[in-house]
């Protein structure tokens, strides 16, 4: 298949996330065409904003934005169809929306969802934590988490446990390494939601070489022989059945697919102690 390209030029008064995620999650409904990303955040003057239709202009393509200041917007909107660039503003339709329903007006204030707030030092905090307690650390205090992950190596645990940090959830990971006991205070933790990870055998062992291969070791090893990761994943999937903890197969999954699911069963979890 011949593959195409395209410009697309993401414009933010803030970090850029939501364009990009935006940008991204349109992009791959189309096979067979690829953007070329401009990221532009932290657009919030005249000056800057110049800077960016300067490279619009030489590279004219689709552009995204986030602009709240008015005065900014229409400049770009003037330049984008001086260029032949279509553009559009992602946040719109939904301050429409939320203005018809609420009656209000919005405040113009660029970066609003990032303010130094609660949510935001909660975020910290969880990060703090799983960090600390990545591949086994620091076991003892593992009820203090909110979700624990287990699973063999490179089942992605701990990018896992790190996007799950960025949502606010203290996460601790431990390895099932064969012959290794897991730790007594897992069997005591009563608050967090314990959670395994499962991935093929041939996943495993193929993430595993990689990985040898970047460090440029010994790969004759039972760490990536076939027989020996079905043994470690079997023995994890009867270890996750025994307890009942709920298993996810990352096989597939990429790992923002594997935090949602996870989030959603820590909210189930949470549900259960409010029950009671």
């Amino acid at each position: 298949m011949v593959r195409s390209y395209f410009h697309l030029h993401l414009v933010s008064d803030s970090t850029g996330e939501t364009l990009i995620n935006v940008g991204r999650a349109a992009a791959a409904q189309y096979e067979g065409v690829s953007a070329i990303e401009h990221v532009y955040p932290l657009v919030r003057s005249s000056a800057q904003l110049e800077r960016v239709i300067s490279e619009i202009e030489q590279a004219p393509g689709i552009v995204l934005y986030t602009l709240v200041e008015q005065d900014l917007t229409e400049r770009l909107e003037v330049a984008c169809r001086a260029t032949g660039s279509p553009a559009l503003s992602v946040l719109q339709p939904v301050h429409s929306l939320l203005q018809s329903y609420l009656g209000a007006h919005s405040t113009a204030r660029p970066g609003a969802q990032h303010m130094l707030n609660a949510e935001y030092f909660k975020r910290i905090d969880a990060m703090n934590f799983t960090l600390a307690h990545d591949d086994g650390n620091l076991p003892l205090d593992l009820d203090e988490a909110d979700v624990i992950l287990l699973g063999v190596s490179r089942s992605s645990k701990t990018p896992t446990s790190i996007y799950l940090a960025n949502r606010g959830l203290k996460t601790a990971n431990i390895p099932l390494v064969p012959g290794m006991p897991l730790p007594p205070a897992l069997e005591r933790a009563r608050k967090p939601l314990i959670v395994g990870l499962l991935a093929s055998p041939e996943r495993i062992v193929q993430i595993r070489q990689n990985r040898l291969l970047s460090l440029k070791a010994d790969d004759s090893s039972s760490y990536v022989d076939r027989e020996a990761v079905a043994n470690e994943v079997a023995a994890s999937r009867k270890l996750f059945a025994k307890h009942r903890w709920p298993v996810i197969d990352v096989t597939r999954r990429s790992i923002e697919e594997t935090a949602a699911a996870i989030v959603e069963l820590h909210r189930e979890h949470r549900l259960k102690f409010i029950a009671v």
